[in-house]
């Protein structure tokens, strides 16, 4: 009798990728004690009435399933919210679909518009996300490097990787983790290329109110020709300081709707009906908390950008987001894993290895990502703890 053959239990997809480096970093950091400058949660209290809001669902036995696209309350204001604040014509009943989170609405997404084999252009450094999600689908990552130090695109490099296998491309704008604002002249090109070669482009725009020093997002279904092929994603996560809510969405034309809406159904049937309710008080917050909330974070990356550059780091200073991309060259470490973990066990503060950014690895062995969604007394003690390395130099 011949040898019984032995086979990986996981599937080939599932081999291709590792668990996330963010939550990896977060739990070291637990372990060590270290303060979580690592993971983009905010560790201050989500606004009062949203909170409220949440609380008042429940008691009204808002407590089973939401229509699966969405609980009407939730898809009426946030298209009110597109038209008020974009003029993007958004039908709730056609357009959006409702999802647990961000992340579900980027795999539903590229599940149902992209076949094996198709490609998908990727910008560089990218959120760790999507890779697996290109690796998930069965897609074909072609990856665009953006540019130091103020990560532009060069449009040349662009063109040159669209093609007739080109399917989709994925912008995150402001980005994750360079603080990047796409310019309008970027996401022009972009959407011309898209037409020429008939691509859909999908924009994950969840930091769209964090933006400094007077830019304005521009979401690129906006543009001329574009609001047919663009699928926008966003999420209350970070506007509303509820990364743990799990409330996110995308927004499409009718048909890539239909489609994605079919996905999502067998994903996960729909997001937490009680917190669509909170969530729809949420988008009729006033100007005011918007701008309260710009003017926040604005405080807080100027605070952690001076304590990086005290502690010996090079800083690239973000246009959005709440995260800073830092060099470590100077520190004399072989990579950013190796000084990552001597800045958790030996420092007491997390940051997330810029290598887990790029497809390889060795473009981001000299780079961290740190995220200022924190107190000041957290950025604060931040600062003492960062201060030990001009000590140990």
């Amino acid at each position: 009798m011949p040898e019984p053959q032995t086979r990986p239990r996981a599937s080939r997809k599932a081999l291709q990728f590792t668990e996330s480096v963010i939550r990896e970093m977060s739990r070291l950091a637990a372990k060590h004690d270290a303060i979580n400058l690592a993971q983009g949660f905010p560790d201050f209290a989500a606004p009062s009435e949203i909170k409220e809001a949440a609380v008042d669902a429940v008691r009204r036995d808002v407590n089973q399933y939401a229509i699966t696209w969405g609980a009407k309350s939730f898809r009426d204001a946030l298209a009110d919210r597109y038209r008020d604040v974009y003029a993007m014509d958004v039908d709730p009943e056609l357009h959006l679909t409702v999802t647990c989170g961000s992340t579900e609405a980027m795999m539903s997404t590229m599940l149902a518009i992209v076949d094996p084999g198709d490609e998908v252009v990727v910008f560089e450094p990218f959120y760790e996300n999507y890779g697996p999600d290109a690796i998930l689908s069965g897609a074909v990552p072609r990856y665009v490097q953006l540019h130091e130090p103020d990560w532009h695109v060069d449009t040349d490099e662009l063109e040159k990787v669209f093609n007739d296998k080109t399917r989709a491309i994925i912008i995150n704008t402001p980005n994750n983790p360079t603080g990047k604002v796409y310019t309008r002249a970027e996401l022009e090109a972009i959407a011309a290329l898209c037409q020429k070669w008939d691509v859909i482009a999908i924009t994950d725009e969840i930091y769209e109110y964090i933006v400094y020093g007077g830019a304005r997002h521009v979401p690129l279904a906006s543009l001329d020709g574009m609001a047919d092929r663009t699928v926008t994603i966003n999420s209350l996560s970070k506007t509303y300081s509820v990364t743990g809510w799990r409330i996110g969405w995308a927004v499409a034309s009718e048909e890539l709707s239909s489609a994605i809406r079919k996905v999502h159904d067998f994903l996960t049937v729909g997001a937490a009906a009680p917190l669509q309710e909170a969530g729809a008080v949420a988008l009729r917050l006033p100007a005011s908390y918007y701008h309260k909330l710009r003017e926040g974070y604005e405080v807080r990356r100027d605070i952690l950008v001076k304590s990086l550059d005290q502690a010996g780091f090079r800083c690239y200073p973000p246009g959005g987001a709440y995260y800073i991309m830092t060099d470590i060259s100077g520190f004399g470490f072989p990579d950013d894993v190796s000084f990552g973990r001597h800045l958790i066990e030996k420092v007491g503060v997390a940051a997330v290895p810029g290598s887990s950014f790029y497809h390889l690895p060795k473009d981001g062995a000299q780079k961290l990502r740190f995220t200022f969604c924190k107190k000041r007394e957290t950025l604060d003690a931040a600062a003492e703890r960062l201060a030990k390395l001009t000590e140990e130099a």
